[in-house]
């Protein structure tokens, strides 16, 4: 584990705390910033685990409320319909992601599909900033069941790397009728147990390949992920609020396009 190994690995968790609960794609960025710096851990692992900093960073953020739901679960239907939609809203992607979760790594962990998926949300988050969606929904603890399973499906396609985990969640929860602030809000509610999932099946798919040097890079991602993202989760609610999503689909489209450019002069 030498000096250069090491900031690589900073310069990729600061991306993923950074990166993750905005909907730009944490992992697309971490496949092209590690492409092009020539960071390459085996089957993606380093770039998967070290997102349990950022789970804890929203976790310590949201720990009051979580507490809140927790403690008023015997005796509140409207905190355990809460809970339950949470976990409909990410079982289509524990499905999907533990049957294909080796598939798509082999297939679709490209620069080129990464650079391609972040241009084309980038054009999406502009025509949903633009579009007068009907509001139902200003609060996560009323959206319904079958709303939740939707926004759900919605998720899955973040599997396609640049796609975005929380782009395609506030995507699917505005076209349910969620304001901004709520569908973002939801997205970091469904982010802790769709990353800790993934979490922790890559951990048991990939221990006993990670050498000492694997396991001391992964610890100091996992710090520097953590207070990348706290930074990033107690400030995106209110900007995206006052602001909407064009400085994020901007972003996406200039990134996907030097992508190209650097895929196409650098190979």
């Amino acid at each position: 584990m030498d000096a250069t190994s090491i900031a690589k690995a900073v310069v990729l968790a600061v991306v993923e705390g950074a990166t993750e609960f905005i909907p730009v794609s944490s992992t697309g960025h971490q496949l092209l910033v590690g492409h092009f710096i020539g960071f390459h851990s085996p089957n993606n692992t380093f770039e998967v685990l070290i997102q349990l900093g950022a789970i804890l960073a929203i976790l310590s953020v949201y720990f009051s409320r979580l507490l809140k739901v927790g403690t008023a679960l015997p005796h509140d239907p409207k905190a355990r319909r809460f809970v339950i939609g949470i976990l409909i809203a990410f079982l289509p992607a524990a499905i999907i992601g533990g049957i294909f979760s080796k598939a798509i790594k082999y297939y679709l962990f490209n620069p080129w599909i990464v650079c391609a998926t972040l241009v084309a949300g980038g054009l999406v988050l502009l025509v949903l900033d633009d579009m007068d969606l009907e509001v139902k929904k200003t609060d996560v603890y009323d959206f319904t069941l079958p709303m939740d399973l939707k926004i759900g499906i919605f998720q899955c396609l973040a599997m396609i790397p640049g796609v975005s985990r929380s782009g395609a969640t506030i995507v699917g929860a505005m076209l349910m009728g969620a304001d901004k602030r709520s569908a973002t809000e939801f997205s970091f509610y469904l982010a802790m147990p769709t990353m800790a999932g993934a979490f922790a099946k890559d951990l048991l798919d990939n221990y006993k390949n990670l050498s000492k040097d694997d396991a001391g890079l992964i610890v100091i991602g996992f710090v520097v992920a953590f207070f990348s993202a706290l930074f990033v989760v107690r400030t995106v609610l209110d900007y995206v609020s006052r602001h909407g999503f064009w400085l994020f689909a901007w972003w996406r489209i200039i990134v996907g396009s030097l992508g190209f450019a650097g895929l196409i002069i650098l190979g």
